[in-house]
């Protein structure tokens, strides 16, 4: 594709996501790029990244068209707005948008007036409000801010910035070292990561996913932050163990490697399709030991198992505020209700997961949010209300060569600190 095709190919991609504000915006990439099999994996990856580079600054490039022109932020002025505040110039952007076969329509009438108002000036301006600037709902900056303090505006920043792409080695099949060399025989260069001992970073995007290391099961992709919360359940070879809020299994791949498939865990789940997508996970990473449950309503499976397993992670349904580096879109659809919603939520799960664990055993509860409502808030709360849980420190819990993240009582991870996602963790532990 010529850069005017990729540039036209975006807008049409910004077009269906505005068009489902509630659906996120990397299923609809995905089923965007499902229909136009024509378009190429370097074509996808360019793509992609303008459209993600305009999500990422959508509250400034707004800012700045609701100033210039009367029609609006629509997805071609976002596009050329974003080109010109990025350092295009008028002549640079007049040529991307000539008109013909694939290249998007000539600007013209009000277009043209909004986008010369644009030309020379710089994303950021002095007149902005704090939240626009920062990119974040107008309602969740007071939060924010007292969660981060003086470090707000470094937070915010990290949390804009794009993701590296992070791999967790499945030790079942490969060692850190041998799967380095197997990603460098695909010319993907990976380095050792940070704070996991089973984590590798790669730098640039690169497409890892058709790759012999892979596809054979050699590397998972997962970022380290969520490495960590499967290393902080301390799970052994021979235990008993639940994951609760499996999803599609990403930290159940991870805490089986850590048993070396001896012992039982049961993924469990409220979506059927979560759980089958599991299935092809799990078969390529060579894991033996997982049973799948569907968590239904009126479900007497937890009572049935009550106090039945060693170990139980609750990776809880969340805002997902820790993970706007790759989902950029979704502080645009947060809303306050959103959160109050999820607050009872997860304190019914924690407090149902709970039954699960025998005595002297223990409970993660994680998420990948920065809000303290949805974290220490929570185990505040949970703690309460079961004086026979008490919280275990992360560097009592860590069982990693090295030190962990965070010495205190919870494990708290960001993009500025640490390079991982935003992640909370707390290792809960019921007396014996």
């Amino acid at each position: 594709m010529t850069p005017a095709a990729r540039l036209e190919a975006a807008i049409a991609l910004l077009e269906v996501i505005e068009s489902a504000p509630r659906k996120p915006a990397d299923a609809v990439a995905n089923d965007f790029f499902r229909a136009r099999r024509y378009i190429g994996g370097g074509d996808r990856r360019a793509v992609s990244e303008r459209a993600w580079s305009v999500l990422r600054a959508m509250r400034r490039l707004t800012w700045w068209l609701e100033r210039a022109s009367p029609g609006g932020a629509t997805p071609r002025l976002l596009v050329a707005g974003a080109l010109l505040l990025e350092g295009s110039s008028i002549e640079a952007v007049d040529a991307l948008f000539a008109g013909g076969q694939y290249a998007p329509a000539p600007l013209e009438g009000a277009e043209r007036v909004a986008i010369r108002a644009l030309s020379g000036q710089r994303l950021n301006h002095p007149d902005m409000p704090q939240a626009v600037r920062l990119e974040v709902p107008d309602w969740l900056l007071p939060g924010l801010a007292a969660r981060f303090g003086a470090d707000l505006e470094a937070e915010l920043g990290a949390l804009s910035r794009s993701a590296p792409l992070d791999l967790r080695v499945n030790l079942l099949k490969s060692t850190r070292e041998q799967a380095i060399a197997a990603l460098a025989a695909e010319a993907i260069e990976a380095s050792p990561m940070r704070y996991s001992p089973w984590g590798l970073r790669i730098a640039g995007r690169k497409p890892v996913t058709t790759g012999a290391a892979f596809r054979n099961g050699l590397v998972e992709i997962q970022d380290e932050g969520s490495q960590l919360v499967a290393l902080l359940l301390g799970a052994r070879p021979g235990m008993r163990v639940a994951d609760y809020c499996a999803g599609a299994a990403g930290k159940t791949l991870a805490v089986a490697m850590m048993m070396q498939n001896q012992g039982h865990i049961v993924a469990c789940d409220v979506s059927v399709p979560r759980l089958e997508g599991a299935v092809r996970r799990l078969r390529r990473a060579d894991i033996h030991n997982v049973e799948r449950h569907l968590l239904v309503p009126g479900d007497k499976w937890t009572k049935r198992r009550a106090g039945g397993f060693d170990r139980v992670l609750v990776d809880a349904p969340c805002t997902g505020t820790g993970t706007w580096r790759r989902n950029p879109d979704a502080r645009l659809r947060l809303a306050p209700s959103d959160l109050a919603e999820l607050r009872v939520k997860q304190a019914a799960i924690l407090a149902d997961a709970a039954r699960l664990v025998r005595k002297g055993g223990r409970i993660v509860y994680a998420t990948c949010s920065v809000l303290p409502e949805e974290n220490e808030e929570q185990v505040d709360l949970f703690l309460s209300r079961h004086p026979d849980f008490a919280v275990l420190p992360i560097a009592r819990a860590w069982e990693a060569p090295g030190t962990p993240p965070e010495s205190g009582a919870y494990l708290v991870l960001s993009p500025c600190l640490h390079g991982t996602d935003g992640f909370f963790a707390a290792v809960l532990e019921r007396a014996a």
